[in-house]
């Protein structure tokens, strides 16, 4: 890898995981219903739509990121960027509230504006525990399977670390926020079991068919970004 080439997709893989980050931050609390196509039509605990946060997407291009960034620059590195990352997202929100809270010049602007920006705090809670548990294991589960294969198998550990490092946080967030926040703070109502089940199993089935689709692209940046024959491997192992 040259060196030129490898600073401008350091800095790239970074600022595309701080971005889907704070848009994941930012989006979370709105909760989208996607219908699903008329030829599949309802499907057991889901529905006719899959119900998820509105951060459901940029959310899985911080997996798609950490996993090129993990590929080319090493567990260590990643780790450290998926935890710093963490600590950003106290960074954000610090100067959210902030921002929020300082005197407007226009209060009924001030009051749209808090409705929009200000997450809910079972959803701050529920995001960060699963940001943190969840992108230290795909880490964790993508050099482990980098290192029992000897650097074979790239799409294996894509998905294999994204599935199930998905599953963690679809688990723990909807868990959290949905209904251990609720019953443990009291804020807001906690959802009933059917509901929690349908609302963690439609965005599983969604984050699952990301994780498939974006594979070429986790192959297509790992070899723009590199230029030797060593560093890259094939579909199967040699």
């Amino acid at each position: 890898m040259s060196e030129g080439r490898s600073a401008v997709g350091q800095v790239a893989l970074v600022g595309l995981f701080v971005t889907a980050l704070t848009t994941a931050q930012l989006t979370a609390s709105k909760l989208l219903a996607i219908p699903l196509p008329a030829a599949i039509g309802e499907l057991p605990y889901v529905g006719a739509a899959i119900l998820m946060p509105g951060a459901a997407l940029a959310y899985a291009l911080t997996f798609f990121a950490s996993d090129c960034y993990s590929e080319l620059y090493g567990r260590r590195a990643a780790q450290v960027m998926v935890n710093v990352g963490f600590v950003m997202n106290f960074v954000l929100l610090g100067l959210v509230w902030s921002t929020i809270a300082a005197p407007a010049a226009d209060p009924e602007f001030a009051g749209q504006f808090a409705t929009v920006l200000s997450s809910g705090t079972n959803i701050v809670a529920g995001s960060l525990l699963a940001y943190l548990v969840s992108q230290n294991w795909d880490v964790i589960v993508f050099h482990g399977i980098r290192d029992m294969t000897d650097g074979a198998f790239l799409w294996l550990r894509n998905i294999v670390s994204t599935a199930t490092s998905q599953a963690i946080d679809t688990v723990i967030f909807v868990g959290v926020a949905f209904y251990v926040a609720p019953t443990v703070l009291g804020i807001g109502d906690p959802f009933e079991w059917n509901v929690l089940v349908g609302l963690a199993v439609g965005q599983y089935l969604l984050k699952l068919l990301i994780a498939v689709v974006d594979t070429p692209f986790v192959y297509g940046v790992v070899a723009l970004l590199r230029d030797d024959e060593s560093s890259t491997d094939g579909w199967v192992a040699d």
